[in-house]
C-alpha cells in the first residue's frame, strides 16, 4: 500500500499534537515563499502554531535538546504546509534542495547540528530520498519572537504546465 506525501504529513502532525492546516501567520511585509522557475524559496519559519510560538529560548539552557528538536519539527512542519498549500499536495515536490536551520543558543550549546537532524528526519519521512538535501546548521544569538529555531528551506518543484495560447 503505497502513502501518499501528505498522508505522511499528517501522521508527522498528528504525532506532534498540532494541526498546520489554515494561512500560516507570517510576521511582516514579505511573502511566505517565492517561486522562480521550478525553485521554491521559503522563508524563515518558527515554531508557531497559531498564534503562538511553542518553543522559546535558548537550546543549553531555557530549552533542552530534545525541545529543540521538537521546534525543529514543527519548523520544518510549518514550511511543508505553506508548500502543501501553495502547489495543492506535497507530491509536487521534486527534491528537496537545501534547508538552512538557525539554532538560538546558549555560550556552551554545540549540538547544533543534532537540532537540525530533527528537521532532516521529518523531509526524510515524508519525501524518502527526495528529502535528502544540503544543509547548514548555525547557532544564534537570539531569533524574533525569542524562538528557539528558525528554518528556511529551497525545493524543487515539478514545473507548472502552461495551456497553449496562455
Amino acid at each position: 500500500m503505497d502513502v501518499s506525501r501528505d498522508e505522511v504529513f499528517q501522521r508527522i502532525a498528528d504525532e506532534l499534537g498540532y494541526s498546520f492546516d489554515g494561512e500560516m501567520k507570517i510576521g511582516g511585509n514579505y511573502v511566505p515563499l517565492v517561486r522562480n522557475g521550478d525553485e521554491i524559496y521559503i522563508s524563515g519559519q518558527i515554531p508557531r502554531v497559531g498564534d503562538t510560538v511553542v518553543v522559546t529560548g535558548r537550546a543549553g539552557a531555557d530549552v533542552d535538546l530534545d525541545e529543540g528538536r521538537r521546534a525543529a519539527r514543527i519548523c520544518t512542519m510549518r514550511a511543508l504546509a505553506i508548500l502543501r498549500q501553495s502547489l495543492g499536495s506535497l507530491d509536487h515536490v521534486r527534491k528537496v534542495l537545501r534547508i538552512t536551520v538557525y539554532v538560538q543558543s546558549a555560550s556552551d550549546f554545540t549540538q547544533q547540528s543534532e537540532v537540525a537532524d530533527s528537521a532532516s528526519e521529518v523531509l526524510y519521512a515524508v519525501f524518502s530520498s527526495a528529502g535528502v538535501h544540503t544543509r547548514t546548521s548555525v547557532g544564534v544569538y537570539q531569533l524574533p519572537k525569542n524562538a528557539s529555531v528558525e528554518i528556511d528551506m529551497i525545493v524543487a518543484a515539478n514545473t507548472v504546465e502552461t495551456a497553449p495560447g496562455a
